[in-house]
C-alpha cells in the first residue's frame, strides 16, 4: 500500500513508516548472520573465519547497491510527494537501467579481482580457498541484490514499508532452512552457504520486481513516459554517488581493519567475525531507519512542508534511542549467549574476543544512531557534503587509531577502541545542523523563504543573509529547502560567518545554486 508521508502527525507517521523498515533490516541481516551461524556450527571455526573475512569485501558491493537504493528512493519520493507521476515513472525506469549497467561492471571486476584482494589483505592460507569460493558465488548473485535493493527503495519512496518486510521475512527464514539443508544435509561446505543465499535472494528479487511494476503501472500518466533520461540519471546520481562513496570508503576502511585483524590469527578473526555481524545488524538497522527519514524528508520537501522535517528529526531521534536501550543492555551483559550462536566453545579465545568487542562498542550506539538519523535528514534534503565529511573523518580516525593501537601492548583491543572515537568525532558536524542554535538570536535571510514563498522563523548558528525582497528569519532547514529546489532564478547569497565553520562550508557547497 502506498502512503503519503506529507499528512498526519509527523511523529506518528514516521514511527508507523519506520518500524516495519526496522523489522525488514533485521530479517535482511539474517542472510549474513545465517551464513556465519551455519558455517560456524556445522562446518567449523575456519569456515566461520572464511565467511567473516569475505563479508568485509561483500560490503563494497553492498555499498553500491545501497547507493542505488537511496538515490532512486529519494528522487522517486520527491516526485511522488509532488504528485508528478510521469517524472516519478521516468526516475524508476532510469534507476533500473543505470543500476543494471553498474551491476554488470561490478560483476566483471569481482570475478577477476576478488582472489587477489583476499591475498592483499593478509588472508590466512587455511581460509583463503573457502573465502575465494564464497566470494565467487556471491558475485554471481549481484543482479539479484541490486534489483532487490532498487525495489525496496521504490516501495519506501511510495510510503510502503510493509511489503519489503513481508518479502524479507519469508526469504531470510527460508535462507536459514536452505543453509542447513545444503551444509548439514548435502555436505556442500562453504559453497552451500553461498548458494543458499543466491537462491533465496533470487526468488525474492523476482517477486519484488513483479510487485514494483504492478504498483508503478497503477499510477495514471498524463503524457508518454520517458523510459530513460540522462537528466534524471544525473538527479539520481547526485544523491546516489555520495552515498556510494560514503559506504565504499567505509568498506575500504573495514577491509584495511580486516587486514590488521588478520595478523592476529584465526581465533581473533572468528571472534571478530561473529561480533561484527551483531554490530552490523544494529548499525545497518539505524542506517535503514535513516533511509526512512530520508524518504519522509524528501516527500515533505516535494510538497513544500519543511516545518514537518524538523519535527520528523525529533521523532526519528526518539525512535532510535528507544531501540538503543534494550540492544545496549543485551549486548553488554548477555553478548556471550548471542556469540554462542556462532561458536561451540563458550570459553575459548574467539568468544572472549567477540565479547570484548561488544562491550567496548555497544554503549556508544546512542551516539552513532543520532548521526545516522541526521544523515537521513541531510540526504533527503540533498545536502551530501556535510555527512560525507563526518563519515570520512570517522573512517580516517578509526583506521588510523586502530593501526597505531594494535601495534602497542593493547593488541587487538586497540582496534576495537577505535570505533567509538570515530563515531563521537563524526557525529558532531552533522548533528550540529539540527541540534545547535545560536544564543544571540536568529539568522536573517532576506527574501522568499521555503519552496512555496512561505514566511519562516527560526534560529541557527552563524548569520546567513540572502539578498531578496523582504526580511524574515529562517531556520537552516528552511534555507536548505531554498537552495536545494533549484529551478527558477539566480539570486546572490551572502553568508557572514560568525561561529560555525560548517555553516560557511554549506554556503561554499551551494553558492552557485538557484533559488525558487
Amino acid at each position: 500500500m502506498n502512503k503519503d508521508l506529507t499528512v498526519g502527525k509527523p511523529s506518528q507517521v514516521l514511527w508507523q513508516f519506520c518500524l516495519p523498515m526496522f523489522g525488514s533490516i533485521i530479517f535482511q541481516q539474517l542472510y549474513n548472520i545465517a551464513d556465519s551461524l551455519v558455517a560456524g556450527k556445522f562446518i567449523g571455526e575456519n569456515a566461520l573465519a572464511a565467511v567473516g573475512n569475505s563479508y568485509e569485501i561483500t560490503l563494497i558491493f553492498i555499498a553500491f547497491a545501497f547507493g542505488c537504493n537511496i538515490g532512486c528512493s529519494v528522487i522517486v519520493s520527491r516526485y511522488f510527494g509532488a504528485k508528478d507521476y510521469d517524472e516519478m515513472k521516468t526516475s524508476v525506469y532510469t534507476s533500473l537501467i543505470g543500476s543494471a549497467v553498474l551491476c554488470a561492471v561490478l560483476m566483471l571486476i569481482g570475478l577477476v579481482g576478488c582472489h587477489s584482494l583476499l591475498e592483499l589483505i593478509n588472508t590466512p592460507e587455511e581460509i583463503l580457498a573457502d573465502s575465494s569460493l564464497y566470494l565467487d558465488i556471491y558475485v554471481l548473485g549481484l543482479p539479484f541484490m541490486f534489483f532487490y535493493n532498487i525495489a525496496t527503495g521504490i516501495f519506501s519512496a511510495l510510503g510502503d514499508s510493509k511489503t519489503p518486510f513481508y518479502f524479507l521475512a519469508v526469504s531470510s527464514l527460508s535462507n536459514i532452512g536452505v543453509d542447513i539443508l545444503f551444509v548439514a544435509g548435502l555436505k556442500m561446505g562453504v559453497a552451500g552457504v553461498a548458494w543458499a543465499t543466491f537462491l533465496c535472494q533470487g526468488v525474492s528479487c523476482v517477486l519484488a520486481m513483479v510487485v514494483v511494476f504492478r504498483r508503478i503501472s497503477a499510477f495514471k500518466s498524463k503524457n508518454k513516459v520517458v523510459l530513460f533520461s540522462w537528466n534524471m540519471l544525473g538527479k539520481v546520481a547526485m544523491v546516489a554517488i555520495p552515498s556510494i562513496l560514503q559506504q565504499s570508503f567505509v568498506s575500504v576502511g573495514n577491509i584495511i581493519l580486516q587486514s590488521v585483524i588478520n595478523t592476529f590469527g584465526a581465533s581473533v578473526i572468528a571472534g571478530y567475525s561473529a561480533a561484527v555481524k551483531l554490530n552490523n545488524m544494529v548499525i545497518t538497522s539505524f542506517t535503514t531507519l535513516g533511509n526512512g527519514i530520508s524518504n519522509y524528508t524528501s516527500q515533505n520537501m516535494g510538497a513544500g512542508k519543511m516545518d514537518r522535517v524538523h519535527k520528523g528529526f525529533g521523532a526519528g531521534r526518539n525512535l532510535v534511542w528507544i531501540i538503543c536501550v534494550p540492544i545496549v543492555l543485551l549486548y553488554f551483559f548477555f553478548g556471550r549467549f548471542l556469540l554462542l550462536l556462532f561458536m561451540n566453545d563458550p570459553q575459548g579465545p574467539a568468544i572472549d574476543t567477540g565479547m570484548l568487542f561488544l562491550r567496548i562498542l555497544s554503549p556508544f550506539y546512542f551516539v552513532v544512531s543520532l548521526k545516522l538519523v541526521t544523515d537521513g535528514i541531510l540526504r533527503g534534503c540533498g545536502m551530501m557534503v556535510r555527512f560525507m565529511i563526518a563519515t570520512f573523518s570517522d573512517l580516517i580516525l578509526r583506521v588510523g587509531i586502530a593501526i597505531v593501537l594494535s601495534s602497542t601492548a593493547l593488541g587487538s583491543t586497540g582496534i576495537w577502541m577505535a570505533w567509538p572515537v570515530g563515531w563521537c568525532i563524526g557525529t558532531r558536524p552533522v548533528a550540529g545542523v539540527l541540534l545547535h542554535r545560536h544564543p544571540q538570536g536568529p539568522c536573517r535571510v532576506s527574501g522568499q523563504s521555503g519552496s512555496r514563498g512561505q514566511s519562516c522563523r527560526g534560529t541557527c548558528r552563524g548569520r546567513v543573509r540572502r539578498r531578496c525582497r523582504n526580511g524574515d528569519p529562517v531556520t537552516l532547514l528552511q534555507l536548505v529547502n531554498c537552495v536545494h529546489l533549484t529551478h527558477k532564478q539566480n539570486e546572490a547569497i551572502e553568508i557572514v560567518h560568525k561561529t560555525d565553520p560548517f555553516a560557511f562550508w554549506l554556503f561554499l557547497a551551494t553558492k552557485s545554486t538557484k533559488c525558487p
